[in-house]
Formats: structure tokens, sequence, C-alpha cells
């Protein structure tokens, strides 16, 4: 039981950052829970023979792919959702509620909701490792897949140094405010002008009769924890059946991929391509034509 819902939302045009409008929808989908609504960007034109779906990071949005998203749709569909529990997505009413098939789930109910079949993926970090399990499924519908700063497994350190942030509930008096508690804890991220801090500050928070909060639920947090911290988490079983093309971004200076995983994801998987950015640590933003413009040739040669 599905349906789509397009709802009002600011254009880019109006916002002054890019030209294109993108349509703001929705669906419903589904979890032991009860039903839940996933926010999307649909770009480009519905009827392009190609379609991508770019899935962003743990807290992060679907706007976070403003910039790719729109060079990228003058070629193709491009569909950029709110994981739930972020952005303009419902957040689940159980926190368990907040894993990686849970977010498959929503991730098909879209699929089909478009009548994609077949398509390609984009994946920031989380989103990276959703298109890694989905990749290295039997009849899988990605077409290709570009991981961008992910490996099927996340360095310890990085996991804490994600921890220590994660799971607060700050309140700002101002989207300046918003502004300068990005610019600490995404530092990593590159590249970054003020204007893209301004914009990820405007898109990343929402106003309350407090104040601005962060556009994501902070019980997020629990199945963090739960999953990477304590059972130490891998999707090397999926990396290993992966059949379709595969492009790895990396920044030089992550460290959610380090060499060392880069080399055992070349080791397993040969075919896979890797391209990395120097000065970059977690992650590639893809705003920039330096970054988008050889993931976009990628797609196009592959």
């Amino acid at each position: 039981m599905l349906d789509t819902v397009e709802q009002p939302g600011q254009s880019l045009s109006e916002s002054g950052d890019l030209s294109d409008q993108p349509k703001d929808c929705s669906i419903r989908s589904i979890s032991n829970h009860g039903f839940h609504n996933i926010a999307y960007r649909d770009w480009g034109d519905s009827e392009h023979d190609q379609t991508v779906f770019c899935y962003h990071g743990l807290t992060r949005n679907s706007h976070d792919f403003d910039p790719l998203a729109s060079e990228l749709s003058k070629q193709r569909r491009v569909v950029c959702p709110d994981i739930v529990g972020r952005g303009r997505s419902d957040w689940m009413t159980d926190a368990a509620a907040y894993n990686l098939n849970q977010y498959n789930v929503d991730a098909m109910a879209l699929a089909n909701r478009i009548g994609a079949e077949e398509f390609d993926w984009i994946g920031s970090s989380l989103g990276g490792l959703m298109g890694i399990s989905w990749a290295g499924h039997e009849n899988s519908p990605i077409r290709k897949l570009v991981v961008n700063d992910i490996a099927p497994v996340v360095p310890f350190a990085a996991l804490r140094r994600i921890a220590l942030y994660l799971g607060d509930d700050p309140i700002f008096r101002s989207l300046d405010d918003v502004e300068a508690h990005m610019r600490k804890n995404f530092a990593p991220f590159a590249p970054m002008t003020d204007a893209d801090w301004a914009r990820m500050a405007r898109n990343g928070a929402v106003e309350s009769e407090s104040g601005y909060k962060l556009a994501y639920d902070p019980d997020i947090v629990q199945n963090f924890r739960r999953y990477w911290l304590v059972f130490h988490f891998s999707l090397w079983r999926y990396w290993d059946q992966i059949k379709c093309p595969v492009l790895v971004l990396r920044g030089t200076e992550s460290d959610f991929l380090t060499l060392s995983l880069v080399k055992e994801m070349k080791k397993r998987l040969p075919h896979m391509d890797l391209i990395e950015f120097e000065g970059v640590g977690h992650t590639p933003t893809l705003n920039a034509p330096e970054q988008y413009d050889q993931v976009i040739d990628w797609l196009t040669s592959n």
C-alpha cells in the first residue's frame, strides 16, 4: 500500500543556489510498527531512459546531492530520498527500526513506486552501505554502483569520532549557530565554501518554538552503537558477490575508508574502479565540478 504525495518546498531558484527545480514528493512505506512517509526530491524528466538514486550519509539529507543532481538530471532522472528519521521523512516510533533492513525496504518501496526496474546508485557513507547490500544480492536491480567513502566495515576510530556528537539534541538560537555546529562536526567534508556551509545549515535544521533543531532523529544513535560499536557490523559477504560496475570514491584524509580497506576491497572485487580526492576527509561532498564531473563521466562511459 503505497501512495505518492507532492509536497510544497522551497525551490533551489528561490534559495538562490541553483536554477533547477526538483519536485518534492513522498511515498508511504511500512515497518513492523506501522506506516511512515519517506520524502524524496525528484529531479529531471521522469521519461528519461535511465534513473539514478542518491542516498545520503548517517545524519544527512537529500539536499547533499543538490549540485550533483542538478547536473546529472540533464541526462537522466535523479531521485534523492531522505532516509527515514532524516530530513522531511517521518521519524520512527521505535528506535530499533533504524537499521539497514528497514532502509532497504523503504528504498525498494520507492523504486517500485516510480517504476524503476533497473537504476544506478550513488551512496555516501550510509547510503554506500545500502548500495553494497543491494548490489550484492542475486538479481540486483543496480546497474552501476558508486560508493562514496565507505567500506563494507568501518574502522573503530572513525565510529568513535562520529559517536562523540551523534545522539545529541541541541537547540540553536539561529542558523548561524547551526552552521558553526556543522562546520565543527563536519570539518572533514570538502570541498566546502561559505555558501555551501550556509546551505547545509539551512537544509539541515528545522525551526521549533524553542529554536532551531537538527533535521534528524537523535534516536538513530541507539542502533548505530549497537550494530557498529558492539557487534562490528560487516558487509563483506555482499561486497564479494557484486557483479555490476563499481566506482569507489575516497578522500585521501578519510578515517572511514583507509588505504588498507581500499586494498582489501580491490583484492576481493578486482573490477572496482577508484577515484581519490586529495586533501579531503570523510566525505567528499560531490558539490563541485572537480568531483561530480568525474562521477558523471564514469556513469556515462562505463
